[in-house]
């Protein structure tokens, strides 16, 4: 696939005084600044890094890395690619926000493209938002307006998924299984349970007509990249369907080619999927669509709204993701990439299993060691994530080369050797 293998250049100085004065800094001197000015919740960053080009980027020191996280599955094009910088600079220089009292020709053609790749029957809508979590705050919020009001059984249940996760503000956080990110924020919004992953029976024992919806990522990445037994998802709705219960998927780490296809769920029709990551190549954007008139209808005018989504520039990055996806055959190349990966991480003996769904991959090692890998990664130039003690996840640009993700396999016998020394 096409790379983009002209340097960025940094910012001049002229963009701002205050961004002049950390032009030619090293990383140990930024990271100090970063400590001292910025909230905590992250951490120390791990690198400092000052311009991307594909799938490379550079820290302030002038080392370079193979993106193998893309931003966590954001960076759908890679850094800089010519044709994304392209339509938002053009865009930025006609229109770029104009709030949500008005539209744009870019916000309704995005959301016209979004219903016809997801196969939405007439009637189905999209509402914008930033990210994934406000894409699933306003699934919490249409979850919640089917509450069987005039029925004899209101709708007070909501479900979820044991592992998943859904996001960190008050709705999404309600949603996301690990207790370590929602107990320091309780009470949350109130009436989520979570049944066993993948349990069929135990979901169809959990809904019935007390509950409003149901949430299920396609495919769990924060726990590792893990999908369902086959045939799950398709139970899910039919058991969703017969209760009257809302099936919502979340697609913000799956969707828009990342399995190789633009859905993960593919192939059964759900009541809404929520999107964000890959979908603006970058660019922050998110999406939650609803399917059918009925479920479209049940937020109404003024119960819900946000100020910059679905702004113009953010709906030209979309549409020109979209674009280079579909004109440069990225779905395929993501398969095939996926099977790459399936074949040569599967060839190293401390491999014990490999989850790979397109460019979401993720494996387990033989020895609990994976934060010591990532860090023994990170020094040799290639940037990846531990997503458990004994696993590791890559979600890299959909534009990654063979040789690139070869390289990275005949890397890994040397990081993981590193590694062990390391944790001995």
């Amino acid at each position: 696939m096409n790379e983009n293998p002209a340097p960025t250049p940094a910012p001049s100085a002229e963009q701002s005084a205050e961004l002049a004065g950390l032009q030619g800094l090293h990383s140990a001197e930024l990271t100090e600044r970063y400590n001292a000015s910025l909230m905590g919740v992250f951490g120390t960053p791990q690198r400092v890094l000052v311009r991307g080009s594909g799938c490379v980027v550079w820290d302030a020191d002038g080392r370079e890395y193979l993106d193998l996280l893309g931003g966590i599955a954001v960076n759908a094009l890679g850094h800089a690619h010519p044709f994304l910088t392209s339509v938002v600079s053009s865009q930025l220089a006609t229109l770029g926000h104009v709030s949500n009292f008005f539209t744009s020709p870019t916000q309704i053609a995005l959301a016209e493209k979004l219903l016809d790749l997801a196969r939405a029957p007439k009637g189905s809508k999209v509402f914008f938002a930033n990210s994934g979590t406000e894409a699933n705050e306003a699934a919490f919020k249409l979850a919640r307006r089917n509450d069987g009001a005039g029925t004899p059984t209101p709708r007070r249940r909501i479900i979820a998924l044991e592992n998943a996760f859904h996001g960190r503000s008050m709705g999404a956080l309600a949603l996301t299984w690990k207790q370590a990110y929602r107990e320091p924020f309780e009470p949350l919004p109130g009436g989520v349970e979570w049944v066993p992953a993948g349990d069929e029976e135990a979901l169809r024992a959990a809904v019935d007509e007390s509950v409003a919806a149901v949430f299920i990522e396609p495919i769990q990445g924060e726990a590792g990249v893990r999908g369902y037994p086959a045939g799950y998802l398709r139970a899910a709705r039919e058991i969703t369907r017969a209760a009257g219960a809302l099936l919502i998927i979340d697609e913000v780490q799956t969707g828009i080619g990342r399995t190789g296809t633009w859905f993960a769920s593919e192939g059964i029709e759900p009541d809404a999927i929520t999107l964000a990551k890959g979908l603006g190549g970058g660019f922050p954007i998110g999406a939650l669509v609803t399917f059918g008139e009925r479920t479209s209808k049940l937020l109404s005018a003024g119960q819900h709204g946000t100020t910059f989504g679905g702004n113009p520039a953010a709906t030209a990055s979309a549409l020109a993701t979209l674009h280079v996806i579909e004109s440069q055959g990225l779905l395929g190349h993501v398969r095939d990439m996926g099977q790459l990966l399936t074949a040569g991480l599967g060839k190293l003996d401390f491999v014990t299993e490999v989850r790979a769904h397109g460019l979401l991959v993720g494996f387990d090692l033989a020895s609990p060691i994976a934060p010591a890998v990532v860090r023994a990664a990170l020094e040799a130039g290639f940037i990846i994530n531990s997503t458990g003690p004994a696993s590791l996840r890559l979600a890299p640009p959909l534009i990654i080369t063979a040789d690139q993700l070869q390289g990275f396999i005949e890397a890994l016998p040397g990081l993981y050797a590193t590694a062990q020394e390391d944790h001995a």
